[in-house]
This record gives structure tokens, sequence and C-alpha cells, in this order.
């Protein structure tokens, strides 16, 4: 784990934003389209806010959440609510939004649907992560139903995921799909988290500390 701490969040959005610039513009160079993955959440929003304005060739960038709550937009805890808000605006307008909602009762009516888009799209060029106070990630919950599938080496890519935690249904990307990344960011704020994040540093399974299995390699940013 790279832990990278900053004096203010400010500081972190912009070195954020400069890595996952660079970046992307670095596979782009390689590639005809690359695929950036994100969480939900209040966190990652200046980091949105400050890609949205990036001088990146945005019409081939695929944008992929990393989970998303089984709720319709109109909902305000829809994750794709949030990203058509913050991230696919002015520059990366467009940019393609691979989603992970249907219109249908529960995720597995839509999983396989979801899921043939994705694929088309893997492996994840850049991917950024948060995390939550019980050190999920995702919707990898250390007390959700599928989590030891999730964790399967032969996991599918999409897995609806359900967890005493939350109120509804969810849709999250494997461990797989997540871990095959070329990049990735873990994005943190308050001394809690940074307090989660070093006790998961001490903690070898995954079912106990979900992001434990994505800290070797990633650069963990931090700020108060």
């Amino acid at each position: 784990m790279n832990l990278q701490k900053y004096a203010s969040i400010a500081e972190m959005v912009d070195t954020v934003t400069a890595l996952i610039t660079a970046q992307l513009r670095a596979a782009l160079d390689k590639k005809s389209r690359v695929t950036f993955s994100v969480p939900g959440g209040s966190t990652p929003g200046p980091v949105f806010d400050s890609l949205s304005q990036q001088d990146i060739d945005w019409a081939r960038v695929d944008v992929v959440l990393n989970d998303e709550r089984w709720v319709p937009e109109t909902s305000d805890r829809s994750n794709t609510r949030l990203l058509k808000e913050r991230l696919l605006v002015n520059n990366a307008a467009s940019a393609t939004l691979l989603p992970l909602y249907a219109d249908a009762e529960t995720p597995e009516e839509k999983l396989p649907e979801l899921a043939v888009a994705i694929k088309a799209a893997l492996p994840i060029d850049v991917l950024l992560l948060g995390m939550g106070d019980d050190m999920h990630t995702a919707s990898l919950f250390p007390d959700a139903d599928k989590l030891k599938e999730a964790f399967a080496p032969d996991a599918p890519i999409l897995l609806p995921m359900r967890a005493m935690v939350v109120n509804e249904a969810r849709i999250t990307l494997t461990a797989p799909v997540l871990k095959d990344a070329m990049a990735t960011h873990i994005l943190i704020k308050g001394q809690e988290k940074l307090d989660v994040i070093l006790r998961a540093a001490q903690i070898s399974d995954p079912l106990q500390a979900p992001i434990s299995a994505f800290l070797k390699g990633a650069i963990v940013h931090w700020a108060k």
C-alpha cells in the first residue's frame, strides 16, 4: 500500500485529478478505448468535478461504477445520478456510461444483460475506489450474502449483493474484475477512515476486510 497524505482536501483533489488524467491519457495512447471505474458516495464528488473539466479524449472513455444501489436514477441514492451530475458533464459529457442499473424489480433479472457491455470493456484501465467504516469497498460488505462468491477466482463480472447494513439490493463488480485493474487509487478522508484502512492492511482475510484485497499496488489518498 502506497499511502499518500495531503494537507487539505483541495490538495488531494488536485493530485488525484492530475494522476488519473495522466493515466487515462497514457492508456489512450496505446488503446482505442479505455475504461475508468469509479465509486459512488460523497467523497469522490470534488474529484469528479475536477476531472470533468480535464482535456481528455472522453469520447473514447467508458465509465462504469464499482457498484450501484438497485434504485432508479430519480432516487437521491442513485450512484448513476451522481455520475451524471458531477462527472459526465463539461468535457466528460462525451464519455460513455456503462450502466449498472436497468428497469426491473431485482438485479438478477438484468445481470446478464448488464454484464455483456462491461465484459467488452475489460480490463479496467484506471480504478478509483472508496471505503466504508466497516472496511467494505464497492458493494463487497463483510456480511454480504454473496461475498465469498464475489472473491472466488472464477467469480462472474457482476453479482447482486445484499447485506444487513444496507437498505436495498445492490449490484457490484466482483473482486477479480477490480483486482485486474491496471492502476488503482483509493480515496478516503478523515482520521477514522485512516485508522480503518491501517487496520485493514493488517488483516489477510478479505472476507473480514474486503478493502484489504485491493491494497497491494494501490495508491491510498488521504486527507483530513
